[in-house]
C-alpha cells in the first residue's frame, strides 16, 4: 500500500554526499525529532526536476523555515555523487540532497515506477510531504509524469 498521511516512514538507509564522501544515514536519524519538508524527484538533472522542482524548494527555503520546517530534503533514486553534484550545480545549500541508490526507501513507500523503457530503470514518483518526527503529516503525490501538486508553493500553503 502507498504511504499515507499518518504513516511512519520506513526506516531504511539512505545516502548523502558529505565533506568526507558518501555517507549512509538511517531514515530515523534523518527525520527523527524534526519537522522536514521532503520532496522526491524522478531523477537528478532531468528537465522538470532541474527547471522547476528543485529550484522551487531552494527559492522557498526561508519561507518554509518561517513556517516551522527544520530541514528540506530532496530525494531521488540516484547515487550520492550525482545528488551532491546536482545540488552544487543548483546552489541548493539549504536543501539536503539525499540518494536512494537501490530504491529501497522508494519501494518501501510504494511510490516507484519502472522507467526502464526510457533507459532510467526504477524511479520514484514525484511528491512532496511534511514529515514530523518520522510521521507523514502532509502528502502531495503526483501521477507519473505530472507536476501539479508537489511544488514548494503548494506545500508552503499547506503549512
Amino acid at each position: 500500500m502507498t504511504i499515507q498521511v499518518g504513516d511512519k516512514l520506513p526506516n531504511v538507509d539512505l545516502m548523502m554526499m558529505t565533506e568526507t564522501g558518501p555517507t549512509k544515514m538511517s531514515v530515523a536519524d534523518l527525520f527523527g525529532g524534526k519537522k522536514v519538508a521532503l520532496f522526491a524527484v524522478p531523477g537528478a538533472y532531468t528537465p522538470t526536476c532541474s527547471a522547476k522542482h528543485l529550484p522551487g524548494f531552494v527559492d522557498n527555503a526561508s519561507n518554509l523555515s518561517g513556517k516551522g520546517v527544520d530541514e528540506i530534503v530532496c530525494l531521488s533514486v540516484n547515487d550520492p555523487f550525482v545528488m551532491g553534484a546536482w545540488g552544487k550545480d543548483h546552489n541548493a545549500g539549504s536543501v539536503k540532497m539525499v540518494a536512494d541508490p537501490d530504491a529501497a526507501f522508494t519501494k518501501a513507500m510504494n511510490v516507484e515506477f519502472d522507467a526502464s523503457g526510457a533507459g532510467l530503470g526504477i524511479r520514484s514518483r514525484r511528491y512532496s510531504m511534511v514529515v514530523d518526527d518520522g510521521t507523514v503529516t502532509q502528502l502531495n503525490l503526483e501521477e507519473t509524469g505530472g507536476f501539479e501538486v508537489s511544488d514548494a508553493e503548494t506545500l508552503l500553503g499547506q503549512l
